[in-house]
């Protein structure tokens, strides 16, 4: 599993963020167990804490379950993307790669060929949720 922070957002949401992200792709597949709260840590660099608080909130969210003795694991109910989207988006990012358009870009033009209906409803934590 590689986590990587950079950027602005407070590291628990980049953790739960790219947790999310490599559930969803399909990289961390169910029942698959996550490095402890105390190992997540030092290999990011951050407060035993904030690896928690990111373990906790994808619990609640239905992305991980914790065993006392077994450690926190994908939870085998996890969502993950069907293959048909994530290939249309890697074709995305090869295709916006070689064009030279940037990562908020991509993103901005999805959001203005989206179905309005759907992006209305969309809040900034649902959205990055995805």
């Amino acid at each position: 599993m590689i986590i990587a922070l950079s950027g602005s957002a407070p590291p628990a949401e980049q953790i739960r963020d790219q947790i999310r992200g490599l559930v969803a792709s399909g990289r961390l597949a169910g029942d698959e167990r996550l490095p402890s709260v105390r190992q997540l840590a030092k290999d990011l660099g951050v407060a035993p804490g904030t690896v928690a608080k990111a373990y906790k909130t994808l619990e609640a969210e239905g992305y991980l379950v914790t065993r006392t003795g077994g450690g926190t694991r994908i939870s085998r109910s996890a969502a993950t993307t069907p293959r048909s989207v994530l290939e249309a988006a890697r074709q995305l990012v090869d295709t916006s790669t070689r064009a030279g358009t940037s990562l908020a870009d991509t993103i901005r033009i999805l959001r203005a060929i989206w179905p309005q209906q759907e992006v209305q409803s969309e809040t900034p934590e649902t959205f990055n949720a995805r």
